[in-house]
């Protein structure tokens, strides 16, 4: 006797879901390009270069591969965050979808790219250095693709780059950016019901 299966949500014939995720530590390797669209909304196109290292079994030799990512920012809130700290050899953890995308070359051939995409509310971007404005200070920041920034709720900025903006009703997030320096405190912390 064969037993039905039961996905998840409770559908029985089709496949319950699929997942798309990209995440991503590593160095940008150029200063982020900047371009606006026909209605003037941001997008950033970034290079992230993520590097494996190990020992030759043979020679005891370190060995490095570098791999070379494209990634593109639609959201606007992540774009302007891009624009204003994001440079050359920023060390950056992003999360978003990979997609590929069809383009015609200049004698008409078709060429494929495959990117990794920050847009919704399922993008982040944390900057996981002080290298931005304000000196020698640490500290990252935590950028949620979950609204487009404006002057409200919620964030702040520190001076260093680390400013502080939250794409989920968890609170306080440490993904490896540590905490905002400068004097600011996250009282969000007293908002987690547990």
């Amino acid at each position: 006797m064969q037993l039905p299966v039961m996905m998840a949500g409770g559908q029985d014939d089709e496949m319950a879901g699929s997942v798309n995720k990209v995440i991503l530590i590593g160095n940008v390797g150029a200063d982020p390009e900047i371009r606006r669209t026909q209605d003037g909304r941001p997008i950033a196109n970034l290079r992230i270069a993520t590097s494996e290292t190990w020992r030759d079994r043979n020679s005891g030799e370190r060995r490095e591969k570098t791999e070379w990512h494209t990634v593109v920012v639609f959201n606007e809130g992540l774009c302007k965050v891009v624009e204003q700290y994001v440079k050359k050899g920023a060390k950056l953890y992003i999360e978003g979808q990979l997609q590929t995308r069809k383009w015609q070359d200049q004698t008409g051939n078709d060429r494929y790219s495959t990117e990794i995409v920050l847009q919704g509310f399922n993008s982040t971007l944390t900057m996981l250095d002080g290298r931005g404005e304000g000196g020698g200070r640490s500290g990252g920041g935590d950028f949620g693709g979950g609204n487009d920034y404006g002057s409200g709720g919620g964030s702040g900025y520190s001076g260093s780059g680390g400013y502080d903006q939250q794409s989920s009703p968890r609170g306080g997030s440490s993904r490896g950016g540590g905490q905002p320096s400068g004097g600011f405190s996250n009282d969000m912390d007293d908002d987690i019901p547990f």
